[in-house]
């Protein structure tokens, strides 16, 4: 993992110092295009990336899990770009990102990792402050589809047997929106770039049987690096 993070930020040095130049022979840059046409604009098309991602938990319950570390997977999918100039436009993707977070629950023992996997739509506004250097910034909205507490599959959802007692101490969050900011750097068709995302809704709710409240007052964070390609533009 430090390898393939080592590799992914020197391309993106070496991407964007080639871009702070003329640009290799071919590689138009984002003024060679007409500006306000999204057919011709040098910030349009469609393509897809992905990467890896260092996830952890926010906020203040975070003191309270023993021996709290990152969760280091990946995450991938599709972008679309619709372009208002040469400078701005408009970048919604659909990602599938695994995160969570490594250590123990407050009141619980055996649960060392939590993975949670989302289906995330991302929709940000993208400023070109170099030819091929851009910011990206804006909402995002996330839908989890599975959890895994260590080698186990858990059901989101606390759920009660017939005795009316539940399953389970907590339940999860199934929605997650946050923010997301980053740059991302362009050479032709490819791309290299890196972005931190910060959840604002709490991933644990409602927790039982002496589960200490500190438990839902953690929040998603991750850094992602990624590489990407473009099949139109």
């Amino acid at each position: 993992m430090k390898k393939l993070l080592l590799l992914l930020t020197c391309a993106m040095a070496s991407v964007t110092m080639a871009a702070a130049q003329d640009g290799p022979i071919g590689v138009r840059k984002s003024t060679d295009y007409a500006s306000g046409s999204s057919s011709d604009s040098r910030n349009g098309g469609f393509g897809i990336k992905g990467g890896v991602n260092f996830a952890d938990i926010r906020g203040d319950g975070k003191k309270s899990y023993g021996d709290a570390k990152n969760y280091n997977s990946f995450h991938a999918g599709f972008y679309s770009q619709f372009s208002f100039s040469d400078k701005f436009s408009l970048q919604p993707e659909i990602l599938y990102s695994r995160q969570g977070f490594k250590g123990t629950i407050p009141n619980t023992t055996g649960t060392s990792t939590t993975r949670l996997d989302y289906i995330q739509v991302p929709v940000l506004l993208v400023f070109n402050f170099l030819d091929n250097v851009s910011l990206h910034v804006g909402p995002q909205v996330s839908l989890l589809t599975k959890v895994k507490e260590g080698d186990l599959d858990r059901k989101i959802a606390n759920e009660q047997d017939p005795n009316g007692t539940y399953i389970y101490s907590y339940s999860y969050n199934s929605l997650d929106y946050g923010l997301s900011a980053g740059l991302e750097a362009r050479v032709g068709p490819a791309r290299v770039g890196g972005r931190y995302t910060a959840g604002f809704n709490e991933i644990i709710k409602d927790p039982k049987n002496g589960v200490s409240t500190a438990a839902t007052d953690i929040k998603n964070g991750a850094f992602q690096v990624y590489v990407g390609i473009g099949i139109t533009n």
